[in-house]
């Protein structure tokens, strides 16, 4: 499976199998943290077995969703800053779509979970922003309500936008995002200078939203093809 086909294919699961991860899956999701990691700055930690962070009995997931048979999750933590928050959304995104090619289900959480003392470690100024959870789903999840792709474009209606611009926002279109909120667009300029940016949103998370995005955005349009403003 591509990464392409990977966008395409993952949805947001909350119900999980009993079903072990095979250790070689899990050594691969390990390995892309510690790039990530070094890449970033960020506190990615993958945590196997902890079955309390989505008891069932923690009242506050009957705010959004209901989640099942989760015991191993992904902590995306870094500095409370837009740039990490960002960054968490671009790299735990690559960490789900890697997931989706080795046969695994996902969901972004922001609030439904435990915090579990001990089971990660945080350095000194770090949030966690959110977590996800990584298994085998009951089901694949089913495709959130798809908005127009010229939606997230700002540009003259008569500027004819090349074909890579396009399909980037298309595939940024099929991002998750907070209650599917997708509070981001995006903008060319000269030719092959990609902007994309945030808008105002009384939820929050846009800056994790816009990572992901981002990340989908690159892997549909190619990085030869542009350079972001």
């Amino acid at each position: 499976m591509t990464l392409q086909e990977a966008i395409k294919m993952r949805h947001s699961v909350r119900r999980y199998t009993d079903a072990p991860v095979e250790p070689e899956k899990l050594d691969a999701i390990r390995k892309a943290i510690v790039e990530a990691n070094e890449a970033s700055g960020l506190n990615i930690q993958l945590v196997t077995d902890e079955p309390k962070a989505f008891k069932a009995s923690n009242l506050l997931h009957v705010s959004y969703g209901s989640f099942r048979g989760v015991r191993n999750y992904l902590v995306m933590a870094g500095r409370n800053t837009d740039e990490d928050k960002e960054k968490v959304g671009y790299y735990g995104e690559k960490l789900v779509l890697l997931a989706q090619t080795l046969g695994l289900n996902t969901c972004w959480v922001g609030l439904t979970y435990k915090e579990v003392f001990g089971a990660y470690r945080l350095r000194r100024g770090d949030k966690v922003h959110c977590v996800i959870p990584v298994g085998y789903g009951e089901s694949q999840g089913v495709q959130h309500k798809m908005r127009p792709v010229e939606e997230f474009i700002y540009a003259d209606p008569h500027l004819h936008l090349p074909d890579w611009f396009v399909e980037g926002v298309r595939a940024a279109a099929l991002a998750p995002s907070a209650v599917n909120q997708q509070k981001y667009s995006f903008t060319l300029e000269n030719g092959n200078i990609v902007g994309a940016k945030t808008r105002f949103s009384l939820i929050g998370y846009t800056q994790i939203d816009l990572g992901i995005a981002k990340c989908h955005f690159e892997i549909a349009a190619g990085k030869e093809n542009f350079t972001w403003k």
